[in-house]
C-alpha cells in the first residue's frame, strides 16, 4: 500500500537543549490507523506537531506521497478547544470560514458531520451546555470538516470517564470506516491502543525513538465484544510486555 507519509531521521531537540526525539523513521499507509504509544513526556505529541507543521524539526525531514507535498490534515487536540461563545455548528464551520469558504455553499458538510459524530439536534448549543464527551465529539466533527487525508489525534480520549471513552473509542472507527481517512492517534494507553489500531509504535522514554512496531491481528469492524475476548488480551499483553522492554 502506497505512503501517505514518511518520516525519515525526525529529531526535535528544543532551546533549552531538551531533546524530546531523536532518529524518527516511520512510514504510514494511505487508510492506515497507527497508533503512537507510549509514557507521558516521550515525546509522541511533538512528533504530532511537527508532522502538522506546528513546529519544525530539527533534524531529518518528512515527504508526502512520495512527492514532499502535503495534504489536508485534521488535528484532534488533548483539549476541545472550542469558542465559548460559540455554537457546535459555528465552532465546526470554523475552519471553513477561515478558509474564505460562505455558509451557504458548506452547510451541507458541516450538518453532515456534526450528524456523524454523534451530535444531531446539537447545532445550535453552546460548549458550556455540553458534556466532555460531547465537545470532543465537537473537536472530531470540527477536524474531519476539512476532509482531511489524515487525522491527528493527541490522547484526545485521556480526560473522559471509561464508559464515555469506550464509545467514543468505537465512534472513531466507525468514522475512520466511513471517512476512509489516514489516522496518527496518540495514546499510552496499552487497551485503547490495541482496540483502535492496525499497527502502534512504540515509543522509548524521552529523547523519543520508535523502539518497536506491532501489528493488531484483530478484524474490524471493532465493537464492546471485542474486548473481553482471549484475543484482546493476548495481543494486549503482548504489546505491554513490548511497552516494558523499551521503557528500560
Amino acid at each position: 500500500m502506497q505512503a501517505l507519509l514518511s518520516l525519515e531521521g525526525v529529531g526535535k531537540t528544543f532551546r533549552n537543549g531538551t531533546v524530546a526525539l531523536q532518529h524518527i523513521d516511520l512510514a504510514v499507509a494511505q487508510g492506515a490507523f497507527v497508533s503512537l504509544l507510549g509514557p507521558s513526556g516521550c515525546g509522541k505529541s511533538t512528533l504530532l506537531r511537527i508532522i502538522a507543521g506546528l513546529t519544525p524539526p530539527s533534524s531529518g525531514r518528512i515527504t508526502w506521497d512520495g512527492e514532499g507535498v502535503d495534504g489536508a490534515i485534521g488535528f484532534v487536540f488533548q483539549e476541545p478547544t472550542l469558542m465559548p461563545w460559540a455554537s457546535v455548528w459555528e465552532n465546526v464551520y470554523l475552519p471553513l470560514r477561515l478558509a474564505g469558504k460562505s455558509r451557504s455553499t458548506v452547510r451541507a458538510r458541516v450538518d453532515d458531520v456534526i450528524n456523524a459524530v454523534g451530535l444531531s439536534g446539537f447545532a445550535r448549543v453552546y460548549p458550556r451546555e455540553l458534556s466532555g464527551g460531547m465537545r470532543m465529539r465537537v473537536s472530531i466533527a470540527r477536524a474531519l470538516v476539512t476532509q482531511p487525508h489524515l487525522l491527528l489525534l493527541d490522547e484526545p480520549f485521556a480526560a473522559l470517564d471509561e464508559i464515555t471513552r469506550f464509545k467514543l473509542n468505537e465512534d472513531l472507527l466507525r468514522l475512520w470506516h466511513e471517512r476512509r481517512c489516514t489516522i496518527l492517534f496518540v495514546t499510552h494507553s496499552v487497551f485503547e491502543s490495541v482496540f483502535l489500531s492496525d499497527r502502534i509504535c512504540i515509543f522509548t522514554p524521552r529523547p523519543g525513538r520508535i523502539a518497536e512496531e506491532a501489528s493488531i491481528d484483530l478484524l474490524y469492524p471493532r465493537d464492546e465484544a471485542l474486548r473481553t475476548t482471549q484475543s484482546y488480551a493476548e495481543q494486549c499483553r503482548d504489546v505491554s510486555l513490548r511497552l516494558a522492554r523499551a521503557s528500560r
